[in-house]
């Protein structure tokens, strides 16, 4: 994917989220950041571009350019039991989607956090060596960990095939909180926010969609059913989510480091 020409019809908005801009015949949802590496919105095109193969809603993306991404304007809306229940189906669907690598075909980006998505075939190498160690290195650069933190997280890395079950890559969304499922002015939910989009384990969706506020039950039953497993998933969840807990600490600070820490103490 290329940058396209939106910097000459957006280019003058600021700094921020520009909500139902004028676009040619229709509105846009326009995101423009200057402060970022030119490859941060292009990363949410690819995401989005590569997550448009479920049959999940996307925003189809009108625009990207160096310092923003125009992006078809879904509404705003209130979701129904059914809408919730077909998102489930939907998830499930695109967790069937096999890729041949845990990682994806360049960087992304996980709210600010670059994401080193370098191919690798064994997914607790990946996730221990593109994921959680990265970001524990970051807070310890930044005083935000300490040497015995580290210690734990190193122990949990290695003990990451006795917690988690070896499973094929997929293609996950990669920041799927509870937000970036949104209801349309429809009610229908999209994924929206495909910056971390990569191939990895189906359950790191799952794990982040209970961290910061649940989707209604309806959903998870969906899930489960179409993809044919149980609820166990939810036992292996606080492992999982620690990438994300790390994030949140090097991204807004220490009220992080409890949940942090409490996950390493136990699973260390």
């Amino acid at each position: 994917m290329k940058l396209s020409s939106g910097a000459a019809e957006f280019g003058q908005l600021r700094d921020g989220i520009h909500r139902s801009v004028r676009a040619g015949g229709g509105r846009a949802f326009v995101k423009v950041r200057r402060d970022m590496p030119a490859d941060f919105f292009l990363a949410e095109a690819r995401g989005l571009a590569a997550l448009s193969s479920a049959s999940l809603r996307v925003p189809d993306v009108l625009s990207v350019w160096e310092h923003g991404i125009a992006l078809e304007d879904l509404g705003s809306g209130r979701a129904s039991a059914r809408d919730w229940e077909n998102a489930g189906l939907g998830l499930a669907g695109l967790h069937r989607i096999a890729g041949a690598h845990f990682g994806f075909t360049v960087r992304g980006w996980c709210g600010d956090s670059g994401q080193d998505n370098t191919p690798d075939i064994d997914g607790f190498r990946f996730f221990a060596e593109r994921r959680l160690l990265p970001q524990g290195q970051r807070a310890f650069d930044a005083l935000l960990l300490e040497r015995g933190d580290i210690g734990r997280l190193e122990s949990l890395c290695a003990r990451l095939r006795e917690l988690l079950p070896e499973r094929p890559p997929v293609l996950v969304h990669g920041d799927l909180w509870r937000g970036n499922l949104h209801a349309c002015a429809n009610g229908e939910l999209a994924l929206i926010d495909g910056g971390a989009v990569h191939y990895g384990w189906g359950e790191v969706d799952l794990a982040m969609l209970t961290l910061f506020g649940e989707p209604p039950a309806v959903f998870f039953v969906a899930y489960e059913a179409d993809a044919g497993i149980d609820g166990s998933w939810r036992g292996r969840a606080a492992p999982l989510n620690l990438y994300h807990l790390l994030n949140h600490l090097n991204l807004f600070g220490a009220s992080y480091l409890d949940g942090v820490r409490a996950v390493l103490q136990r699973y260390s």
